[in-house]
């Protein structure tokens, strides 16, 4: 007898035996026993969800001898020359290879013709969007206003690429990613029926791997089925599939988090001797950091995981943050596209492996969060600097002939004497606010109008401190001091070398007279 595979030899035969889609099938099935079926339908989602099975169940329903509600009986005579291929009124057509508009014209003069034998004759076209544009304008026509005795059912991933005239002409039916619970439940199904010994979690990750397809799931059990042993366990899901040990994939983590380049290439090189494929080995990381930060985030954790490696993942989560983690999954998500079009793949991974575990890759808020702590310990001791001599090149006396006319400049003047900003810096010391103090010590506030002070910095600001500065949580401590000086709400804005206007350009009269102004 010959072999058929299991997405085939399993294929729904009717509407409820199609998993994880309720909310479309019921809709089918009262639409048949109503008997207002439409003439044109487009079914859109995910590979393997069941787009065509429900096409070609709904094919036989509306044709069945015998429906019983709103399934097909898949016993008499239309339903079973339907399921063997010989019924000449239910037409299968793939787009992919049959897209020109000579098919689509060869459908157009066909619909003309009364079925030979079932009531309607139905036409399925799957994978619509490989149609070229000629093809769908010829399809447009017959598409609004078929015969009486014609269906269309449009099968496609990618609704996108479908023209909006053809998208206004169907009923839409959005297929959605079947659950991993409703997998697992139709492979244990299965695995009983075909009488396959398996272990619950090698199930579970069956249907993690499938990501919502059906028939990507079928597929890797029957690889797995097929083996000496006919029982299934998670170790040989993974060694079948090419996916390392999870010891790999959380060491690479973790030396991407510890900057350990040397751990890295090791791992890296164990898994190219293993002969391990490159691609999943990197999808395996993304998820995991992924999963990290879940963990993180919702305190949870997949349950293909075992106790020993939630702890070791806990402990990961611990030491480092969510911005940490999305980067180190966009950086991945690159390295990824540039494999696909690599023909050195081992070198370009170990080397996008070794630049995340370089620390020039740390991101500012890790290293505003190492210097935090090293001063908390006590390990960098926070000084106060006064009187710091300033190079004469960076003093600028300007000798002016010419004054603008007309235009007025905003106060320099501090907001309530000398002592209001030396209040606010202390206050920031006595409240071990230690990275503002330290980059505050030497600046100057201006009263740039009523609501809003301005901060200069004497020996100009660099990028490390204006984003320390600039962090909310120390924006919104500077607003609320400043405030408590003032007695009402203030503003407050960092003053830079491009926000003050460049003297040499402003209209100038000529006074006959030199003045020296003096940039502070």
């Amino acid at each position: 007898m010959e072999y058929t595979a299991l997405y085939r030899r399993f294929r729904p035969m009717t509407f409820k035996e199609i998993v994880g889609q309720e909310h479309i099938t019921t809709t089918l099935r009262n639409q048949v026993m109503a008997d207002r079926v439409g003439h044109a339908y487009l079914f859109t989602g995910c590979r393997g969800c069941g787009k065509t099975s429900s096409a070609k169940v709904l094919a036989r329903a509306v044709n069945c001898l015998n429906p019983k509600d709103g399934e097909p009986c898949n016993e008499c005579d239309i339903c079973k020359a339907a399921l063997d291929g010989s019924l000449t009124d239910i037409v299968e057509m793939d787009a992919a290879s049959n897209n020109s508009v000579d098919d689509i014209r060869a459908i157009r003069d066909e619909v003309n013709f009364l079925p030979t034998v079932a009531k309607y004759r139905v036409y399925i076209i799957d994978e619509v969007h490989m149609l070229t544009p000629g093809a769908f304008n010829a399809l447009l026509k017959t598409l609004e206003e078929p015969p009486k005795h014609v269906k269309f059912i449009l099968a496609t991933t990618e609704p996108q690429k479908l023209p909006a005239t053809i998208l206004s002409r169907c009923q839409r039916f959005d297929y959605k990613k079947i659950s991993e619970q409703d997998i697992v439940g139709n492979l244990k199904k299965i695995c009983d029926e075909c009488k396959i010994e398996y272990a619950e979690d090698a199930l579970d990750l069956i249907a993690e791997l499938s990501e919502g397809a059906m028939r990507d799931a079928l597929s890797i059990l029957e690889r797995c089925s097929q083996g000496d042993e006919n029982s299934i366990t998670k170790e040989k899901v993974k060694d079948l599939v090419g996916i390392p040990k999870l010891e790999y994939v959380a060491g690479i983590v973790s030396s991407i988090l510890n900057y350990d380049v040397e751990k890295s290439v090791n791992i890296c090189n164990s898994v190219i001797l293993e002969g391990k494929d490159l691609s999943n080995f990197l999808w395996e990381i993304i998820k995991y950091v992924k999963d990290l930060m879940v963990l993180k985030t919702a305190k949870t954790s997949s349950n293909i995981y075992s106790d020993e490696d939630k702890k070791v993942m806990q402990n990961l989560a611990d030491n480092t943050n969510k911005d940490t983690l999305l980067k180190i999954i966009y950086a991945l998500s690159d390295l990824e596209s540039e494999l696909k079009w690599s023909s050195q793949r081992n070198i370009i991974f170990q080397v996008g492996i070794m630049r995340l575990c370089s620390k020039e890759n740390m991101t500012l808020q890790e290293r505003v969060e190492n210097l935090e702590k090293s001063i908390s310990s006590g390990k960098i001791n926070i000084k106060q600097v006064t009187d710091v001599p300033v190079k004469k090149e960076q003093q600028s006396t300007v000798s002016k002939q010419n004054v603008e006319k007309n235009v007025s400049k905003p106060s320099t003047t501090a907001t309530k004497g000398e002592d209001f900003w030396k209040n606010v810096i202390n206050k920031l010391k006595e409240e071990r606010k230690a990275m503002l103090y330290s980059n505050l010590s030497n600046t100057k506030a201006v009263l740039l109008d009523d609501m809003t002070v301005g901060i200069e910095f004497m020996n100009g600001l660099t990028s490390f401190g204006k984003a320390v500065i600039e962090r909310p949580e120390n924006m919104n401590e500077l607003k609320r001091l400043i405030s408590l000086e003032c007695n009402k709400d203030m503003r407050v804005k960092i003053l830079e070398p491009n926000d003050k206007k460049d003297k040499n350009e402003e209209s100038k009269i000529d006074l006959g007279i030199d003045v020296n102004y003096i940039d502070g």
